[in-house]
């Protein structure tokens, strides 16, 4: 474990939620519809994204992201990912979490896992490695995993991102560059990921109508903690 990260938080109340998934899935828009009910519900949430979540950590995130940014090895790319993540980890969640609160975020290691590990080759004993490192033994209580056939969800990003050109994220699409293929290994390995860990994991068909799609996130959550968001007046944003 982290010697930074007392072990004393991780025993201490809190709920870690991450949405994972392919490009173009609508899991971003769920993470603020599920934040907007737990908020609603009197639950402090802490919204927040991977890479990214804290100023160092998106300085990464451009870096990474940017379609102008260039190539990069497997490995660098996994170590400037995990260097974001323990930054993230120390500075934003686990604080928040020994605080008790819910911290629900767009992407984490099953990302990394996905991207790195299944579309670009990186051993994922590698992986590991560097999550027992940076990490320790937190894992999220729960993960939602959106699929959907990745010609599908390339179309819909190719929209979102073309409806926001003039800002500075309508440039973050230098993994969708990489084709359909790659998107093809991505869906394989949250899809291995999910089977994988049952328990953690909820398969979620992000083919489904937005609204039906947050009405089953919201039931899962309902489920698994006891709480009452699912009854909440669904929202349109």
């Amino acid at each position: 474990m982290p010697d930074s990260i007392p072990a004393a938080q991780l025993l201490r109340p809190g709920v870690f939620i991450t949405f994972e998934g392919g490009d173009g899935t609508g899991k971003s828009t769920q993470v603020r519809r599920l934040v907007d009910r737990l908020t609603r519900a009197g639950i402090v949430t802490v919204p927040t994204r991977e890479p990214g979540g804290t100023r160092q950590a998106e300085r990464i995130r451009h870096l990474l992201l940017q379609r102008d940014s260039g190539s990069f090895d497997p490995l660098s790319e996994a170590l400037l990912l995990f260097a974001a993540r323990r930054e993230h980890l120390v500075s934003l969640i686990e604080p928040a979490l020994a605080r008790g609160e819910w911290v629900v975020s767009d992407r984490f290691a099953d990302s990394t896992r996905a991207f790195q590990g299944y579309g670009m080759g990186l051993d994922g004993a590698v992986i590991e490695q560097l999550y027992r490192l940076v990490a320790g033994s937190r894992v999220p209580d729960l993960t939602f995993i959106f699929d959907i056939d990745p010609e599908v969800g390339l179309a819909r990003s190719g929209k979102q991102k073309a409806a926001r050109a003039d800002t500075e994220e309508g440039t973050e699409d230098r993994y969708e560059l990489m084709g359909v293929s790659f998107q093809q290994r991505l869906r394989e390995g949250f899809l291995a990921i999910a089977k994988a860990e049952p328990q953690r994991c909820v398969l979620i068909d992000a083919s489904l109508p937005i609204d039906a799609v947050e009405q089953l996130v919201a039931a899962e959550i309902d489920k698994r903690f006891g709480v009452a968001v699912a009854s909440i007046e669904q929202v349109t944003a």
